[in-house]
């Protein structure tokens, strides 16, 4: 029987998983890709580059083997950035056993093909484990889980037994998980709340005010939701934590990256000058470029993913974004 709990990604996401699992008695095995966070864990206990400040539970294994890292556990964590999944798990998708469970808690579309991770997962686990995958997400930034700070998530799965485990295995007294049949939901709030929240660190940036914060947040939601429905999605779902539980917290949390994306174009830096000046991901400035291509593959209006798109990739003036999304034609707020 396959035993242990195997995290791929010792980002700050994936290395404050492990540390929740680790404190809670379960075996953990962590993989690194960055030879500096696997001496740093081996040495220090702490992951310095991604979670600088936390202490690791000494029983987390790290390990630089991909193989080690999945091969006979009953649960394998993938928390890679987006543009890294389909190369890490298609090395070892033969390695991971039948009875394995597979936890997503990577938010983004694949580039190109502008699929979601389930749809991802699927094409490389085959259809047959599509029942065996799950999806983690809601309003979290990772220093504050791994300290141990309230949290709570929610967890979709395509079969509820699935989802009901991995809700029993991570919840603890400060990290509550919920769970939920929506797949789509859950994953299509993370993708779109990135987007937002560079809007929204340029809104702040420029000073246009917390009025202004407020209505990018609703008018975010409104998108978020028009794009998750389309595709299947439940819209109650991007009410609760998927969904505008994490697009607040990512709109106005000063640890949010893709808010900071936004403050520094806000101050005039270019994209280059910020992406080179950090080894951590805000994955909005890849799903800006994803959003933007599926919303017109849908035939669907998305004007806040618009300018962005037009901010980060044709050098539109922020300014020139504002006052273009302030004066569109005249609408209803819904239908």
């Amino acid at each position: 029987m396959p035993k242990g709990i195997g995290v791929v990604g010792a980002g700050g996401w994936g290395t404050a998983l492990a540390k929740i699992l680790a404190d809670k008695g379960e075996r953990v095995i962590l993989w690194c890709h960055s030879a500096d966070s696997f001496r740093q864990i081996i040495e220090r206990k702490e992951n310095r580059t991604y979670l600088p400040g936390i202490v690791l539970h000494g029983d987390i294994e790290v390990t630089q083997s991909l193989d080690e890292s999945v091969a006979g556990k009953f649960l394998v964590i993938c928390a890679v950035p987006s543009h890294a999944v389909r190369v890490v798990f298609s090395q070892v998708a033969a390695k991971i056993a039948p009875e394995t469970m597979l936890l997503c808690g990577t938010k983004g579309l694949e580039e190109g093909s502008l699929k979601t991770m389930g749809e991802l997962l699927v094409e490389i686990f085959g259809p047959d484990r599509k029942n065996d995958l799950a999806f983690l997400s809601g309003p979290t930034f990772a220093s504050e889980v791994a300290r141990q700070l309230p949290a709570a998530v929610t967890v979709a799965a395509y079969d509820e037994g699935v989802a009901k485990s991995i809700q029993e295995i991570f919840s603890t007294t400060n990290f509550r998980v919920y769970t939920s049949p929506d797949v789509i939901g859950v994953q299509m709030g993370g993708v779109v709340k990135n987007v937002i929240a560079i809007a929204a660190g340029i809104s702040d940036g420029l000073s246009l005010g917390q009025n202004a914060r407020a209505a990018l947040i609703t008018r975010g939601l409104a998108e978020m939701t028009r794009l998750a429905v389309r595709m299947g999605a439940d819209p109650m779902t991007l009410a609760g934590l998927p969904g505008l539980g994490d697009l607040i917290l990512t709109c106005t949390g000063d640890l949010s990256r893709n808010r900071a994306v936004g403050l520094q174009i806000a101050g005039g830096k270019s994209l280059q000058e910020i992406t080179g000046a950090t080894r951590t991901v805000a994955e909005g400035i890849r799903n800006t470029r994803s959003l933007y291509s599926l919303a017109a593959q849908l035939g669907l209006e998305m004007p806040i993913v618009e300018q962005m798109y037009q901010v980060l990739y044709a050098a539109k003036k922020p300014s020139e974004a504002v006052r273009d999304l302030m004066q569109r034609s005249l609408k209803p707020e819904t239908g």
